[in-house]
């Protein structure tokens, strides 16, 4: 009998933000420890690490409410972050291809004219240094371009829907309060100065 295959890493994340998408509220790290295993067959041991990289990538926001820690995403939340953090990361990478080209032709000059200086020494090395970080920069942007295409399209059309108007996002805003102030029992004062949430939030007519 062959071995059954495990789950990747980028599996495993789209699988935890499936959970937030789906279930479209807050959970603690233990909630999701039994969630992610029962309904997305993600191990309870890999749940924290996902997780916090999710974090750490932006794409799960997480705050300290009391002794606990909360996680959440929405649809269409983050995707114009996401999608400024790779227009930022490509650029980053145009440049230092292009400082790698100047410094290729530099050197191939020196090797040319047989100079075998210190300073041709320091442009060699420059040279290995811009390879570096271009591959480093290469496997950023393959991180995003890893995610699920259908999952992406499908974040992309619900983001769409929020930016034609704002009564989705003051729905999603309420719900919050609804539920933390029935969670916590906290006054819906305090919860919109923990939040930043504007006292005359409403519908837009």
């Amino acid at each position: 009998m062959s071995k059954r295959k495990g789950v990747s890493l980028d599996e495993k994340r789209m699988r935890i933000l499936q959970i937030f998408y789906e279930k479209k509220e807050f959970f603690t790290l233990k909630e999701l420890e039994k969630i992610a295993p029962k309904e997305k067959n993600i191990v309870v041991q890999a749940v924290k690490d996902v997780l916090q990289a999710l974090v750490d990538d932006g794409l799960v926001r997480s705050e300290k409410i009391g002794t606990s820690t909360y996680f959440w995403r929405f649809p269409g939340e983050n995707i114009t972050t996401t999608e400024c953090r790779i227009v930022d990361t490509s650029k980053k990478l145009v440049e230092v291809e292009f400082k790698l080209e100047k410094l290729k032709e530099e050197v191939q000059k020196e090797k040319e004219l047989k100079n075998d200086t210190e300073e041709k020494r320091k442009q060699l090395e420059e040279v290995e240094q811009l390879k570096k970080e271009e591959q480093e920069i290469k496997k950023q942007i393959a991180k995003f371009s890893n995610v699920d295409p259908e999952a992406i399209a499908e974040m992309n059309k619900k983001a769409q829907k929020y930016k034609d108007g704002t009564n989705i996002w003051t729905d999603n805003i309420f719900s919050i309060q609804s539920w933390c102030k029935n969670k916590f029992c906290i006054s819906e004062q305090d919860l919109n100065k923990q939040f930043n949430i504007p006292e005359d939030l409403d519908y837009k007519e």
